[in-house]
Formats: structure tokens, sequence, C-alpha cells
């Protein structure tokens, strides 16, 4: 049985945006909620009135997303913004990303759970460095689908040739990361080009506006070609008169199908028994699929708490002993020797920062062996040693078992995201060149 997304849930498409400073990502994204009728009439009349405030003729869009009052003041955005929107043919979560170098981190976080990206460049300076940065978080975080959004097309006359070069760079850059679902789309989001409704202006352009992509984009894939990972959150014990015997294992299924039956495996003990009954929403079924919270029952009564992983199909060797590529969220710094807490699914144990392998230069895909330690929006290597086993999936076979954090043990704060295994992207060692491979 072939169990898709669309077939079990209302499609829902989980997108991201990052563009360079004043390259027009705010006023893309409130064009994008202005066109599709996703704006209530008091904001756009609230936004309105503050764009008379400041003198403007015509309603300021970039307003819609930038809330924060630094945001307004400076013109740019500085925290990730997310906006809930729908259309008759799909629902979207939007996260709108900075687009400052130092806040790579914002990115990171606003992507981590993206199944697309919007990169937007500015037609007149096409791609920048900010651009290829975006690019190569995006194929880090494995982001499937990536979306080059061409902006101001108008002030440089809507000309084909400008679009053209700017799109044939940027996909061969793309390509070089590893990125194959690059479409290009040409717009001007001051005046609506391409974003919602086709351009006037740009007959020679034969493809989808950018809701028109949005909205026929495949999402999510077939979780029956999944290996199933279930991390268990609660443990319930009634031990009532109507369930004295009732054990269940409360959770979300973070990847693969389970059906009652399967056999499965407790991680990290290794025990195995048999799916015996699955509740969802209080009632009985044959099966679950990800990302649904359901509980489970097993054949048999194991030694099963918070933080154990059941899985089934392939499973994942244990390991006490970590590498991964990280990205650092803190303004304190990460170095070999800190005593962190590390968190995978819903499992949290100690862990020592055994080494910094290298920090890497994101402009470049170079790395810098030798790193002291790793500064607030570096991405880097790592290696790290666990207290207790843990079961973590590659990243590049599975974002939710292959990610996790390191926490602050003093005050609880995020530090740093991790991935583990391999980088999704090659990188080259310092002096062997600059080029992505």
């Amino acid at each position: 049985m072939t169990i898709t997304q669309d077939a079990t849930a209302a499609s829902l498409l989980r997108f991201a945006t990052a563009g360079s400073v004043d390259d027009g990502k705010s006023t893309l994204v409130g064009r994008l909620l202005h066109d599709s009728k996703s704006v209530l009439a008091d904001q756009l009349e609230a936004v309105e009135h503050a764009s008379r405030s400041r003198g403007q003729d015509t309603p300021d869009l970039a307003l819609l997303t930038d809330g924060l009052r630094a945001e307004r003041e400076q013109g740019i955005t500085i925290d990730v913004a997310y906006r809930y929107f729908a259309t008759p043919r799909r629902r979207f979560i939007l996260a709108d990303t900075p687009g400052h170098v130092q806040y790579t981190r914002n990115m990171v976080t606003g992507a981590s759970t993206a199944e697309l990206a919007v990169i937007l460049v500015d037609a007149r300076n096409g791609v920048v460095e900010q651009t290829r940065r975006h690019a190569a978080v995006a194929a880090l975080l494995r982001v499937p689908h990536v979306v080059l959004a061409v902006n101001k097309m108008d002030l440089v006359d809507y000309a084909e040739p400008v679009f053209a070069a700017i799109a044939a760079e940027f996909t061969a850059y793309a390509a070089s990361l590893g990125i194959n679902d690059v479409v290009a789309v040409p717009i001007s989001a001051l005046a609506g080009d391409n974003v919602v409704e086709p351009s006037a202006h740009m007959d020679w352009y034969g493809g989808p506006t950018l809701l028109e992509h949005l909205e026929t984009v495949p999402v999510g894939s077939d979780p029956s070609a999944e290996p199933a990972r279930f991390p268990v959150q609660y443990v319930i014990r009634p031990q009532t008169e109507q369930h004295p015997d009732y054990r269940g294992y409360a959770g979300q299924l973070a990847s693969g199908v389970l059906r009652v039956g399967d056999p499965v495996t407790v991680l990290p003990s290794g025990l195995t028994t048999t799916v015996a009954a699955i509740d969802a929403l209080g009632r009985p079924a044959d099966l679950a699929w990800a990302f649904q919270s359901v509980t489970v029952r097993l054949a048999d009564d194991l030694d099963i708490s918070r933080g154990d992983l059941i899985t089934a199909g392939a499973t994942p060797a244990p390991t006490k002993d970590i590498e991964a590529t990280v990205s650092h969220l803190n303004e304190r710094p990460l170095r070999a020797g800190d005593k962190v807490l590390l968190k995978h699914t819903t499992r949290t144990v100690r862990a020592l920062v055994k080494e910094i392998s290298y920090r890497i230069d994101i402009d470049t895909l170079e790395q810098r062996s030798g790193a002291e330690g790793l500064n607030v929006n570096d991405i880097g290597h790592v290696k790290l040693r666990t207290a207790e086993p843990l079961a973590l999936d590659t990243y590049t076979d599975n974002r939710r078992t292959g990610s996790f954090l390191l926490i602050d043990p003093a005050d609880g704060t995020t530090l740093t995201a991790g991935m583990a295994g391999a980088s999704s992207i090659r990188v080259v060692r310092s002096g062997d060149g600059c080029t992505p491979a």
C-alpha cells in the first residue's frame, strides 16, 4: 500500500525565503500574501496608514512581514517570521528569514523544516556572495526544492538576457552543491509581475508564476518507502479498572509507517517485539504514518521509557561517538572540551565536545582546520562523545532522526544545531582551491 502526504492530509508546503539585504524579500512576501487574498482588512488598513505616515503614496507591503520595530526602522529583516496562509489548492507555512550575514543562524532555523527555499536576487546585481551562502545553507540542510526568484526585473527593462544569465549562473552553482531541483522565476515584487499573476511585460517567459509553482511542487514523500522511526514521548499506564493492564507508548511518528503486527526493535536496548495495537485519536487503527501522533502498544512488556526509539526496517546502530556538521547559534563560542546536553528527538543525554575538526568557510566551502572554536553563525564539523548510546540516522537519510541540538546545561539555552554524519555537500581542504565539488 502506497501512502502519500496528499492522500493522508490536506496538502501543506513548508517553505523558507532568503535573500540579500535590499533585494526586496519582505516586499515579495507581502506581495504574495496580498495578491493571494491572505491579508485581513485591518492588517491592510494598518499598513496603508503606516505607509502614509512615512510619506508613501502606495502601501509598503514589506510592513506585512517586518513586525519588529527595529526591522521597520532599519528596513531589514532581523528575526525569522512565520506566516500561515492558504489558497484553494494548498496550505502554506512560510518562514521569512533574514538576509544579513550575521543572521545566518536564523536562516538555518527557518530552513531546517522547509521543503522548499525561495532564494531572492536583485536582477541588477545578479548572484552575489550572500546568494551563494544561502544556496550552501539550503544544500547543507537538504532542502529538496529551490526557487530562484530574480526580482526587480522592472529595473532592468524586463530584459530576458539578464534573467537568463543569472539563472544559468545560479543553476550551475546549485548543481555543484548537489541541488538538482532549481526553478528560476523572473519577478517584480513591487509591481506584482509573476508573483501571483502572470506578467504582461515578460511574454518571453513561459513558466509558472511563483505562487503557481508553490501550489504544484511535489511535497512530502511516500512514508512507506522510509524506515519507521517512533520516538517515545510518554508512557501511558492508566492502571484503572477499565484498563488494568494498558501500557501504551505515545509520541509522533518521525518517519515511515507502523502497522499492527509489524516486527520492531527498541533502541538503544536492541530488544525486539511486535506492534500489538495502535490508538489514534482515541480509536484503534490498523496503521500510522509520519507525522501522526499516536499511541503504540507492543506485544511484550519491555523496559521502555521516554527517549527510546521504536524502529521498523533498517535500524541505526546505537553509538556514543558522533560526528556531525553543526551550525552554531549562540553568542557563546563552542569549544573542544565543552560539556553540553545533547537533545535527539525526545531523548536528552550528557555529552562532551571532543574535537572541532574544522570550520567551513560558507562562502568558498573551504575547510578551515585547527579552529579553536565555533562562533555564532559558524558552520563546522565536530566529534562528540555522549554518556549514553544514541540511535541517530545520518542526516542525509532522515532529517528528523539525523538532527539534534546541543544545549547549555547551566541555563538550558540552545547552543548548536547538529546534522549527524558527513556533510551533504563536499567541502575542499584549505589550499586545495575554493570551488565546491
